[in-house]
């Protein structure tokens, strides 16, 4: 880092080095499953691991050369990517994402929906406990009627559904 920047500031050097890593990780997976399915043509067209094959290659060569640029460039001095308060900001959501997520595979997109927009209406937007309940409720209700009894498409409901009888 620059003789300048803050001693709370993260450098651009690893998160670079760190996603051009798990892009290329990722890339070499697309490409072989694409290789799996087949990547030539059939009679009828392209075979279906055609283009994914193609996007592969071109995600395997942008993230190597984000890879070899940050390398070559070792020694120069590092650009600030984030001060550390900027890092909590975005770990503040990202880290209730990741529980939401499990969550759905746990209580259901419905039941993890209301905790999490009742966690971020709380904590975040520190609204009072009426309103936190009526939107929390409200809208995986609202998303509940229009998936499940309009459009009739199930989403994951976990052990709630089974619990109420549906």
């Amino acid at each position: 880092m620059d003789s300048e920047t803050s001693s709370d500031a993260i450098g651009s050097r690893w998160p670079e080095l760190v996603v051009a890593a798990v892009l290329m990780a990722l890339a070499v997976l697309v490409i072989v499953d694409s290789m799996r399915a087949g990547i030539g043509w059939a009679d009828d067209g392209p075979r279906s691991g055609y283009f994914p094959f193609y996007i592969g290659l071109l995600l395997l060569a942008s993230s190597a050369t984000v890879l070899i640029k940050a390398l070559l460039g070792w020694r120069r001095s590092d650009e600030v990517f984030a001060e550390r308060a900027q890092i909590g900001m975005v770990l503040a959501v990202l880290l209730p994402m990741g529980v939401y997520v499990g969550g759905i595979a746990v209580l259901g997109i419905y039941a993890a929906s209301l905790l999490l927009i009742g966690y971020f209406m709380r904590r975040h937007g520190k609204f009072g406990w009426a309103l936190t309940a009526a939107v929390a409720v409200g809208v995986p209700l609202f998303f509940f009627l229009v998936f499940e009894r309009w459009f009739l498409v199930p989403l994951p409901k976990g052990p709630i559904e089974h619990w109420l009888g549906l």
